[in-house]
Formats: structure tokens, C-alpha cells, sequence
């Protein structure tokens, strides 16, 4: 049995403005997310999202193997896509994260937050500040391209 003191609760939020249209942050979004995963220490990464509601969004190792991190909830191109799941978590967790994005001026705003709850491990608890970061960062990069 799970002591309740082992479980936790995460909240990261990131946001900036990007000067770049919806449009061209929302194809960076699914690109960063996506086939064009860069991991947070650089490596790319084999990821596919399919972008419709129902869709996984998982790492594919090849030779039918892989890591599940979550599915699409509610994708609203080129304005919100959210996304359920263990994310990058192999035990008891449960974790939503959602893209945000709203036309300002001739750019883009651009809202992230990821919430997760269960018995979330110190490493990653210590870790998914800056990893959610890098691959926000990551999105912004690859919109003002």
C-alpha cells in the first residue's frame, strides 16, 4: 500500500511572446513535439504526435517498442492542444499538459503548463522545471526560424 507521504503534486507554468504568427508557432509546436523532438540535453529523439483527438503521443524506439507518454485530449489547431498522461513517468502518476497559444499583435503568446500528481520520483520532481523548459525553449526557437 501507497504511504499518502510518498505522493505529490507538480505544477510547471512557462509563457512568452514569440514573434512569429499562430500559425508558425503552432507548425513549431507539433514539430518540437513531434517527428523534430529534441530531448532537454539536445539529443533528438524518435517522437510522433497524432494530432487528433485520441491521438498518442509516444517515443518509438523502433522494432515495435517504445514509451507511451500520453494522449491527445483536445487539440484545437492552431490555438490549444492538450495532452494526458504518464508523460515521461513509468509508474503511478498522472500527469495534463496543455499548449496555449493566443494571437498578440503580429506575434504569438504562448502559455504552457504541465500538472502531475502520484508518486512522482525526486529526480524527475527536480528535473521537469528545466526540461519542460528546454523544450519550450526549443518551440520558441523554432518559430522565429
Amino acid at each position: 500500500m501507497t504511504d499518502i507521504s510518498e505522493l505529490s503534486v507538480s505544477r510547471i507554468e512557462h509563457e512568452a511572446d514569440i514573434d512569429a504568427s499562430l500559425e508558425t508557432t503552432w507548425v513549431a509546436l507539433l514539430d518540437q513535439i513531434g517527428p523534430g523532438f529534441v530531448g532537454p540535453k539536445g539529443e533528438q529523439m524518435s517522437f510522433v504526435l497524432e494530432a487528433w483527438p485520441g491521438g498518442r503521443w509516444y517515443r518509438d524506439l523502433g522494432n515495435n517498442t517504445g514509451h507511451l507518454w500520453g494522449h491527445v485530449q483536445v487539440i484545437k489547431p492552431p490555438k490549444l492542444l492538450e495532452i494526458v498522461g504518464p508523460m515521461f513517468m513509468s509508474y503511478p502518476v498522472s500527469s495534463h499538459m496543455q499548449y496555449r497559444l493566443t494571437e498578440k499583435g503580429s506575434g504569438t503568446h504562448l502559455q504552457f503548463v504541465h500538472r502531475a500528481f502520484g508518486a512522482i520520483t525526486a529526480e524527475h520532481r527536480s528535473g521537469m522545471w528545466e526540461g519542460w523548459g528546454q523544450i519550450f525553449d526549443a518551440i520558441k526557437g523554432r518559430a522565429i526560424r
